[in-house]
Order: C-alpha cells, then sequence, then structure tokens
C-alpha cells in the first residue's frame, strides 16, 4: 500500500496494515503433504470456479 494513501487511514487501520505486513514477512511457508488426486489448475475455493468439466460439483 503506497504512503499517500494510507495517510488518510485512522490510527488504528494504519496499524492494523502494519501488523499484517509484520506477520506476512514472519510467516514460515507450511510443509504440507502432496494432495493426492486432487483438481488440476487454480484452487476452486480462492477463485470461486465450482464445476468439473460443466457439472457442478458439491462437496
Amino acid at each position: 500500500m503506497s504512503e499517500d494513501v494510507s495517510k488518510d487511514l485512522p490510527p488504528a487501520a494504519q496499524r492494523a496494515l502494519a501488523e499484517a505486513e509484520e506477520r506476512r514477512k514472519n510467516a514460515k511457508a507450511l510443509d504440507l503433504a502432496p494432495e493426492l488426486g486432487g483438481r488440476n489448475g487454480p484452487e476452486p475455493v480462492r477463485y470461486g470456479d465450482w464445476e468439473k468439466k460443466g457439472i457442478a460439483i458439491d462437496f
């Protein structure tokens, strides 16, 4: 976020943005096991793509 935009925010919002940036800097990558039989391509939850080959899927 650019400095001139953050100056327009209340102090609490500026503090929250600074804390979030610090957490992102200190975050470690998760060492997760690979998914077996999962979808190829973008993550459907993140991108809102709830279909596969034109068929809507439900969990």
